[in-house]
C-alpha cells in the first residue's frame, strides 16, 4: 500500500507513505534540493541528523544543468547526491511559468529560453515525464499550467483546462515509460485554478478521475492573501480522496503548516528554512528570530533554549551574530541546520499531536508562543 491513513483528529490526518526507498511519516515537510543539493551547504549527513525521510529536487533546473542523461548515468537522482531515502521531483511547471517574458504557451506545451544560456527549450508534458523518469525520484509531478495571480477569471479558466489536458498526456506518456522499464515511481495530479472555487472543484474532479495515486494543490502560496490558501484548502478537503496524500506545494511558514495540516493536508516543501537562514533569520519556538541585530551582541544563550540541534546545542546566539556580521558561511550553514530541525520537530509534534487526539490544543499553545 502506497498510502496508509493511520488516525485522523478532526480533519487533521495521520498516515505513512511507503516506497521503495524508505517510509515516510506525515504530515511531512520536504527540505528542497533544487539543484540535487541543499542550499546553504547542507549535506545528506545534516539532513539524516535532522530526521529528514523525504527531500524535493527541481526538474527545471536539473534539467538546464547537469542535465538528466548526467543524473541518469550515475544511477538517478539519489545516487547522484547521496541521498539513499525517498525524494519527490516537481515538474518545473511554476519555474517555466515564473519566466513570462521568456517564453511562449500553447496547447502542446511552453517554449522557453534557458536563463543560464539563452537557448530555446521546448517542455511538452511527454518531455517533462521522460525528465522526471531520467531524474528517477520515488515521486513525480504531472506538468501544469500554474497561472499567476491575480489573473482574470478567464485565463485560469483556459490554465485549469491545459493542466487537465497535459495530465492526461503525462499520465499515458508514464504508463507507457513504466511498462517499457518498470521503475517504482508515482506520478502525482496538480490541481489549479487559482482563488475561485468553482475552478478548483472542476480541477480537482478531472484530475481524481485520472486516478493518480496522489494528489497536489498548486497555484498557491504565489502572493495571494493567505485567508484564501486557507479557504481553498478547506474547501478541496471533502473532495479529494481519503485514501491518497494532499501534497500543499510551496508552502510555507510554521503557521501555514498548522493552518492547512487543521484543513487535510499531508504534504509540504518550502524554500523558507535554508533561504532565511541564509539572511540571518532563525525560526525558535517564541517566534522568529534576526541574528545581526545588535541585542544579540553579548547573549550568551542558544538560539532557541527548546531545540537539540547542534548549532543550538554547540553555539551561543553572540557567536552567530558575529559570523553574520564578519560575512562567515559558517553563519548561514548553522541557522539553515537549525532552521530545518525546527520544521521537522515541528512536524513530529503535529503527528503526536494527531494521534493523541490534541492536535487543536497544541495549535492554540503554539500560536500563542510563537505571537508572543
Amino acid at each position: 500500500m502506497f498510502f496508509k491513513l493511520q488516525k485522523t483528529d478532526g480533519n487533521a490526518r495521520r498516515g505513512q507513505i511507503t516506497t521503495a526507498r524508505g517510509t515516510i511519516e506525515t504530515p511531512a515537510f520536504m527540505p528542497i534540493a533544487t539543484q540535487a543539493a541543499i542550499k546553504a551547504g547542507i549535506s545528506p549527513d545534516d539532513l539524516n541528523a535532522a530526521g529528514a525521510e523525504i527531500i524535493l529536487g527541481n526538474t527545471f533546473h536539473l534539467h538546464l544543468r547537469p542535465g538528466e542523461d548526467v543524473v541518469k548515468h550515475f544511477g538517478g537522482i539519489q545516487e547522484f547526491c547521496a541521498w539513499k531515502k525517498p525524494m519527490l521531483t516537481d515538474s518545473g511547471g511554476y519555474q517555466v511559468f515564473s519566466l513570462a517574458k521568456m517564453r511562449k504557451i500553447s496547447d502542446n506545451g511552453v517554449e522557453f529560453r534557458s536563463p543560464i544560456d539563452g537557448r530555446k527549450i521546448f517542455f511538452s508534458p511527454e518531455k517533462v515525464m521522460q525528465i522526471e523518469y531520467d531524474l528517477g525520484a520515488d515521486i513525480i509531478m504531472a506538468f501544469d499550467e500554474c497561472p499567476p495571480y491575480p489573473a482574470e477569471k478567464r485565463d485560469v479558466e483556459k490554465a485549469v483546462k491545459r493542466t487537465t489536458d497535459w495530465a492526461k498526456k503525462c499520465k499515458s506518456a508514464h504508463d507507457a515509460l513504466l511498462k517499457k522499464a518498470p521503475l517504482d515511481q508515482r506520478l502525482f495530479g496538480i490541481i489549479q485554478g487559482g482563488v475561485h472555487p468553482d475552478l478548483r472543484k472542476q480541477s480537482a474532479e478531472e484530475l481524481c478521475n485520472l486516478d493518480f495515486p496522489g494528489m497536489a494543490i498548486g497555484g498557491l502560496s504565489v502572493g495571494e492573501p493567505n485567508s484564501f490558501m486557507y479557504e481553498i484548502c478547506e474547501f478541496l478537503d471533502p473532495i479529494l480522496p481519503k485514501e491518497k496524500p494532499r501534497y500543499l506545494m510551496g508552502v510555507g511558514t510554521p503557521v501555514d503548516l498548522l493552518q492547512s495540516v487543521e484543513r487535510g493536508i499531508d504534504m509540504f516543501d518550502c524554500v523558507l528554512p535554508t533561504r532565511n537562514g541564509r539572511h540571518g533569520n532563525a525560526f525558535t519556538s517564541q517566534g522568529e528570530v534576526t541574528m545581526i541585530r545588535a541585542k544579540h551582541a553579548r547573549d550568551d544563550s542558544p538560539l532557541d533554549p527548546e531545540c537539540t540541534c547542534p548549532t543550538c546545542t554547540n553555539y551561543t546566539r553572540g557567536y552567530l551574530r558575529h559570523l553574520f556580521k564578519a560575512g562567515e558561511i559558517l553563519g548561514m550553514r548553522l541557522l539553515a541546520i537549525h532552521n530545518i530541525h525546527f520544521y521537522l520537530h515541528l512536524m513530529r509534534q503535529i503527528r503526536e499531536a494527531i494521534e493523541n487526539e490534541s492536535f487543536t490544543a497544541f495549535k492554540k499553545e503554539f500560536l500563542g508562543r510563537w505571537k508572543k
